[in-house]
């Protein structure tokens, strides 16, 4: 096998020696971190309540402090588990996701992420779920703002008509879309952000300078300004840090594919021509190639995800730390970013 960790290196500097340079005409949606702009932004308590306003326009009593974020979180890696979920004082209770790539199958998410939110108030409520008495529960809202590109623009998804052709079921769920938001308002601003920068990625590529332009045009334009300002280096870094290993990945086990199929294909085209004729060979050599490619491909898929994520991510962190402190974050807040200490940090740079 190729030495992985130096193979992650070539890759990434053959492409304009720049570990973060991607070409396509649409970032991928994959995110390697769910703290995302979008879940930075609104875990912020005057932003969620923004949140909440552009949802509920008609509420004129809700209060920012009546809000509770619930959001879910993954304990072993203590970051979010969903996108965002947050409480209006005891009545609602509201999940919200951001997607940039279509999929019907975040019905099914949503369903999961709002089980194990009502779990978790009936546990802090102190309730009892196997009491005769009845639970009281906030009633759901579910919502998904769409910042990809898509002609159709339903205004529902629906759990029985995505997957049971409408057909009557047990349990139904159903999912607000939403596309643009109000002009002005918070969720607007967000997918004008997202819209910019996917725009700047076309420009330059996944780089540093997209990130810059992108929230440069933002403050100009007065999207998201203030929250910018506030955040700037914090989001640069959050961005940086999405800009995935998915590339790399694919790199590398096409090359280790191709290498590996050449050599179990010269062995198996040598035994054959030692026991049949020239017109089998050219026969069974078709199949015996789509074989070692498909044994070869789940073989190297195996081997190769495990420690490409864990080669990808250090190489990633060194490379983002050393930029973001050119760009003059200081020591302490890259530290913090990263979870490392000051004298790791200083090592990486």
């Amino acid at each position: 096998m190729i030495p992985f960790k130096n193979e992650v290196t070539r890759i990434m500097t053959e492409k304009n020696d720049s570990p973060l340079f991607f070409r396509g005409s649409e970032p991928p949606a994959k995110h390697t971190a769910k703290d995302s702009v979008f879940t930075d932004l609104f875990k912020i308590p005057k932003y969620l309540f923004q949140l909440y306003q552009a949802l509920h326009p008609e509420d004129t009593e809700t209060a920012e402090e009546d809000l509770t974020n619930v959001t879910l979180l993954n304990i072993l890696l203590d970051r979010p588990y969903n996108d965002i979920g947050f409480r209006a004082g005891e009545r609602i209770l509201i999940l919200v996701e951001a997607q940039s790539t279509w999929t019907v199958n975040i019905i099914i998410r949503s369903l999961l992420y709002l089980a194990q939110s009502w779990q978790e108030h009936i546990a802090l409520t102190k309730q009892n779920v196997y009491n005769s008495r009845k639970l009281k529960l906030p009633r759901p809202e579910l919502y998904v703002i769409y910042t990809g590109n898509r002609k159709s623009h339903p205004e529902i998804l629906s759990l029985t008509e995505e997957f049971f052709h409408g057909q009557e079921s047990a349990v139904e769920v159903k999912i607000k879309m939403i596309y643009d938001g109000n002009k002005g308002d918070i969720i607007y601003q967000y997918v004008a952000f997202t819209k910019i920068f996917n725009q700047q990625v076309r420009l330059h590529g996944r780089t540093p300078k997209a990130v810059l332009e992108t929230i440069r045009i933002c403050k100009e334009q007065d999207i998201l300004k203030e929250y910018l300002e506030e955040r700037e280096q914090e989001v640069i870094t959050i961005m940086i840090a999405l800009f995935d290993e998915e590339y790399i990945l694919q790199t590398y086990i096409e090359d280790e594919v191709n290498e590996r199929v050449e050599k179990k294909f010269a062995e198996a085209v040598r035994k054959l021509t030692k026991e049949v004729t020239e017109e089998v060979t050219r026969k069974v050599t078709r199949e015996v190639t789509r074989e070692v490619t498909r044994e070869v491909t789940k073989e190297v898929t195996r081997e190769v995800t495990e420690e490409v994520t864990e080669a990808v991510t250090n190489e990633m962190t060194r490379k983002t730390a050393r930029t973001l402190y050119e760009k003059g974050v200081s020591v302490e807040i890259i530290a913090d970013t990263f979870s490392l200490s000051v004298d790791e940090v200083k090592k990486l740079l």
